[in-house]
């Protein structure tokens, strides 16, 4: 009894905190300003389908890909083996499913030892690619320090709970066949695992059962405790990408890549110009009237759930044209900062009871500096390179929209072509009547 008392409240302490947490992320992404994004569900869960569940983008690059794959597969299938663990915990049983399910069981089980040796190999793999090979993209500037612990600290994890849960079967396997196992009236020779049949004896065969006993429950209460601390690390890692992955590929930009969206209020002034049956909407008396973006509260709520999401793997900004030229712009981390920003208003905010004291930062300036901005050269490379349909275009067009309509610091260059539309209806140096002269020679 008291073991299953221990369990359920280890269990509701794990899942109270991150759901304190998780509503906190909520709270900071809802910051942002309401965007349309409900239309078209049918072609929304046609592309959510596609590149979040079946990781379609991933496999542009095909190695990383396939490690990726292993892990990913391992990750959901054993939510499966984490059902069972979690009734058994709370019921004081043990394999509860496996007279029910029989050679299915089995199965299952057997599938997921082999997943988990799969993603213990990618695991391995990555933690080579950050450290060993020092893949190019995964060892820039905007990683140092706490992003790359993170990277290894999750991988790091990963093996921990691989072990624990060959533990956890390894010596169970021996302990049936000694016919000592926690699971009463099921000591029938062998689990018949696919894996740990074979590791189990050679790595536990010459312990005593006490001693089984204890490494069994070493495993699996460590691999539920590892589960739950991973559910907790998850808000404050990029890996919040595996539950935000989902809704943000389905509240993609459908809209043709290289369509840049108009601002309302600059549309219902145009239009009131040239109707005047128009009628512009009445404007909030309370809200503040901004061009552009300076703050992530001036950014949509899309935008921000783009900032969480983000994996931090860099194929945005090793498909960069002006990164790989040498110039300032990073989109990862144009999303890194757009991400560290929001936590900081998020922090700031619980500390004053729910309102935003100011503190004399912007995410534009303090963070994301006008050299990276000026650097982009809008051809959308990030958006099509990233695996999950984020798009740090949107966010760096909004911030230049800013510049240069409210701080009127457009480049020079800019400067002159404003000018040259304005004066000649045109960006080229030519007054109206002499543009077509090249027809005639």
């Amino acid at each position: 009894m008291a073991p299953s008392i221990i369990f359920i409240v280890l269990f509701l302490s794990g899942a109270i905190f991150f759901t304190i947490n998780a509503r906190k992320v909520r709270r900071n992404i809802l910051l942002g300003k309401d965007i349309h994004r409900k239309d078209k569900f049918s072609e929304r869960v046609k592309i959510m389908s596609l590149v979040a569940l079946g990781q379609k983008k991933m496999f542009e690059r095909p190695i990383p890909a396939i490690l990726h794959l292993f892990l990913y597969a391992a990750f959901v299938i054993t939510q499966i083996e984490l059902i069972e663990i979690i009734m058994d915990g709370s019921l004081g049983n043990h394999r509860m499913f496996r007279p029910a399910l029989g050679e299915f069981y089995t199965f299952m089980v057997s599938f997921i030892e082999i997943l988990s040796v799969l993603a213990f190999i990618g695991t391995i793999a990555f933690l080579s690619r950050r450290n060993l090979l020092k893949v190019p993209r995964l060892v820039k500037s905007e990683l140092n320090g706490w992003p790359k612990l993170d990277a290894n600290f999750i991988l790091l994890g990963e093996l921990t709970l691989i072990c624990f849960i060959f533990m956890m079967n390894g010596a169970d396997e021996v302990l049936y066949r000694m016919g000592a196992s926690h699971a009463q009236n099921l000591n029938d020779g062998s689990l018949g695992l696919s894996i740990t049949s074979h590791l189990g004896p050679i790595l536990f065969g010459g312990m005593s059962e006490h001693s089984l006993h204890v490494v069994e429950r070493v495993g699996w209460w460590g691999h539920i405790v590892m589960v739950l601390g991973f559910l907790n690390y998850l808000p404050y890692s990029k890996h919040f990408h595996i539950l935000l992955a989902f809704p943000n590929v389905f509240y993609s930009n459908l809209e043709p890549k290289g369509k840049f969206t108009n601002m309302d209020s600059v549309t219902n002034e145009v239009k009131a110009i040239f109707d005047s049956s128009f009628v512009p909407p009445v404007a909030d008396p309370n809200a503040v009237m901004r061009f552009g973006a300076k703050e992530v509260t001036d950014l949509s709520w899309k935008q921000l759930l783009d900032a969480y999401t983000c994996t931090e793997c860099g194929r945005c900004t090793s498909s960069c044209p002006a990164n790989i030229t040498g110039k300032l712009l990073s989109p990862r981390k144009i999303m890194m900062s757009t991400r560290d920003r929001l936590e900081e208003v998020g922090k700031n905010m619980d500390a004053n009871k729910g309102e935003f004291k100011d503190d004399g930062k912007s995410l534009l300036g303090d963070y994301i500096t006008p050299e990276e901005l000026w650097a982009c050269t809008s051809c959308n490379a990030c958006v099509q390179e990233c695996p999950v349909n984020i798009d740090p275009l949107s966010i760096i067009m909004d911030m230049r929209r800013f510049i240069v309509m409210e701080q009127s610091a457009a480049p020079t260059e800019l400067n002159g072509m404003f000018t040259n539309i304005e004066n000649n209806g045109a960006p080229w140096q030519f007054s109206q009547a002499d543009r077509l002269n090249w027809k005639n020679e």
